[in-house]
């Protein structure tokens, strides 16, 4: 999913920062909480094991951002996806034909762009304000080095 200009900040990071483009923001009464499941939720429809090991990722790593409710279907049809391109794999490695390739070409780009809007690729997530990759310094190097001996 590509983005134009930097990608939004989310509501905390905004107030955090004292709201530095002095936009009108609504007030943390009237933001909805989106509730978090405590264990992984069963799917509503059966799954294949591709989409069920996706299904079962997608809970462990996002249980905190990813809703139960008002993000269920796209899961779903993500985990979906995950198992007719097994499929499909099976076919373009077995017959190699031009429009079979295209079709898990086509499929690949519609699992990358819900697995963004779940928040699953490193952009998304800062843009959820979610997760920050950050390169260790030496000094947090030597402290883990440390607590590992």
């Amino acid at each position: 999913m590509s983005h134009r200009g930097r990608p939004p900040k989310p509501l905390e990071v905004k107030r955090a920062l004292g709201n530095p483009g002095k936009r009108k923001l609504p007030k943390e009464n009237e933001v909805v909480v989106l509730h978090q499941p405590v264990t992984t939720p069963e799917p509503p429809r059966p799954l294949g094991k591709f989409g069920l090991e996706l299904w079962e990722r997608i809970w462990s790593m996002g249980m905190s951002w990813v809703s139960p409710i008002s993000d269920i279907d796209l899961l779903m049809m993500v985990c979906e996806m995950v198992d007719e391109r097994q499929a499909l794999r099976v076919q373009v490695i077995r017959d190699n034909r031009p429009e079979e390739r295209r079709a898990l070409r086509s499929l690949d780009a519609q699992l990358m762009q819900g697995l963004s809007l779940l928040g699953f690729t490193t952009t998304d997530r800062s843009r959820l304000g979610i997760a920050e990759i950050k390169k260790r310094s030496k000094l947090e190097e030597l402290r883990a080095k440390q607590q590992q001996a």
